[in-house]
């Protein structure tokens, strides 16, 4: 995963580190050496990350962060402090002005890696929520979720897999100063139970059991509609940070290490319950104001006005933070003779089934539309022309791979689809012209055979066999 990363150190060679770290794992890194430089290159810049050193004169890395939560248009961009202060007490300042974490020099390269990559998707996923909230908005059918530091941290329900008694007892204590329920248990299956059973918002997983395996428990919560989006704090000890790192790739939220500080573990609680809180007002806001007005009564999907309002935004934003955006166009080949062959009912049939096929397998912030007729469009954000064909060709194939069963006598029908792929991104781009790009690499498709697809630049690729 790729991200934009600024360093910000008001030392040099503490820059040059972190920056040859993070670019030797394909980020791109930008930097900064002083507090209102930090500022200006985020407005600039638009990162998906901040490393923050706290110890600068003038202004320090804590007026920093609440200065960057303090503003609408930057307060989503997740902050690592980094530094070489180790005090508990300087943790908890830097968690309670917005940190999303706080690393102590000389930085653990797995922890940092993991971090990073962890918040970065975190970060991609709130972005296209509040992107669509955004163009629901547009439509003037909602009204705005507010701030993630406006929502509440009180009166959680926390499950806790810990087999430390005494643990346990702390947790507890700590958690119900914001009067949480707390529901505790030291078995995994006992607590994956009670996770699938009941609205948590939020999982505490041990890294220490001694009889059980609480990544196990990680991989099992996010594997699951129903737990997938509860945030979950881990519990380790200091020199587990691999197993942490693996936790953090496993979908795992935040991480706080024994011995227990009381003050830092609510500060940690509270972020995760406020974000919870705050990702589930925005999913609310959206589904509740679009699922009439801006998607296609037949498929479910998203119908031509929602993406005339969505794309130029998407596309603004891409164009704002120099990345990508692709978009793949397809229809169902010879569609006319499905309908005069066997009714209109039938077509139906074989529109909800193609997308069906067409929504499985793609990321929670790529979007599928129904444009009118046969035609459909697949967004991609942040993915290049590459990414793009790998996507239209498991597209392609899983629609042509199977036949399609139908409620007429026939049982059965074979259907396939033509692709057409546009990216854009560049200064310059319009959604008018990227539609119109991918519309013309389409009609290429269907010249050349159908069922296969055609990039804008007129490569042909997965023809059918």
């Amino acid at each position: 995963m790729s991200a934009r990363v600024l360093v910000v150190d008001d030392v040099l060679p503490n820059v040059k580190l972190l920056a040859a770290k993070l670019t030797r794992e394909y980020f791109d890194v930008i930097t900064a050496y002083n507090g209102p430089e930090a500022l200006e290159q985020i407005r600039r810049e638009a990162p998906d990350i901040v490393l923050l050193d706290v110890m600068m004169p003038g202004m320090d890395g804590f007026e920093v962060c609440e200065k960057i939560r303090s503003d609408p248009a930057t307060m989503h961009i997740p902050v690592v402090m980094v530094t070489a202060l180790s005090d508990v007490a300087d943790r908890v300042r830097g968690l309670e002005a917005g940190a999303d974490d706080f690393l102590t020099k000389p930085v653990n390269d797995i922890a940092l890696f993991a971090r990073v990559r962890s918040l970065v998707r975190l970060k991609m996923m709130m972005d296209e929520w509040r992107l669509r909230e955004s163009t629901s908005g547009h439509f003037g059918v909602i009204e705005r979720a507010g701030t993630l530091q406006s929502e509440s941290h009180e009166r959680g329900r926390v499950l806790v897999l810990e087999d430390s008694a005494l643990d346990v007892e702390k947790i507890t204590e700590t958690l119900q100063r914001d009067r949480a329920e707390i529901v505790a248990t030291d078995v995994s299956a006992k607590a994956m139970e009670q996770a699938l059973a009941g609205d948590f918002d939020l999982v505490v997983i041990s890294l220490t059991l001694l009889n059980e395996d609480g990544l196990r428990l990680c991989s099992q919560l996010r594997s699951q509609d129903r737990t997938r989006q509860v945030p979950i704090l881990l519990v380790a000890d200091e020199g587990d940070l691999t197993r942490v790192a693996k936790g953090l790739e496993l979908g795992a939220n935040d991480y706080v290490i024994k011995p227990l500080d009381r003050n830092e573990l609510l500060a940690r609680a509270r972020t995760q319950l406020r974000r919870k809180r705050y990702q589930e007002r925005l999913r609310s806001n959206y589904e509740q104001s679009l699922s009439m007005a801006l998607t296609d009564s037949l498929t479910g999907v998203f119908n031509r006005r929602y993406v005339n309002a969505h794309l130029p935004r998407l596309l603004e934003r891409a164009i704002e933070s120099n990345k990508p955006v692709s978009l793949l166009m397809f229809d169902i080949d010879h569609f006319k003779v499905v309908n005069d062959t066997y009714g209109h009912g039938i077509g139906d049939e074989v529109l909800r089934e193609v997308t069906a096929r067409a929504s499985r397998h793609l990321r929670t912030f790529d979007l599928v539309a129904r444009l009118g007729g046969e035609e459909f469009i697949v967004i991609l954000p942040d993915s290049d022309g590459e990414a793009a064909l790998l996507v239209a060709e498991r597209l392609r194939d899983r629609i042509a791979g199977s036949p399609f069963e139908i409620s007429a006598e026939v049982g059965s029908i074979p259907v396939t689809v033509s692709v057409g792929i546009a990216v854009g991104g560049r200064a310059g781009d319009t959604a008018e012209s990227l539609v119109r790009r991918a519309d013309e690499a389409l009609y290429e498709a269907k010249r050349s055979g159908r069922n296969c697809i055609m990039s804008e630049a007129a490569q042909a690729a997965a023809p059918a066999r």
